[in-house]
């Protein structure tokens, strides 16, 4: 299921970040390999879609699309 939410931080040196869900709960870990699109101009508020799945270290966004 595909839930949207913004970037909260993202480093692009380090290819990593966090999206804040629209519903609320916790942030979500997001990787630069699963970001669909332009991950180079990824920016703080940015309005993004993923769906939540369960990576090595808690929840993480899979199939990012950049809105």
């Amino acid at each position: 299921m595909k839930s949207k939410g913004k970037i909260k931080f993202f480093n692009v040196q380090k290819g990593f970040g966090f999206i804040t869900p629209d519903n609320g709960g916790k942030e979500i870990f997001v990787h630069i390999s699963n970001i669909s699109g332009d991950a180079q101009s990824i920016h703080e508020g940015q309005s993004v879609e993923f769906v939540e799945g369960q990576g090595r270290k808690g929840p993480e966004a899979t199939q990012v699309v950049l809105l």
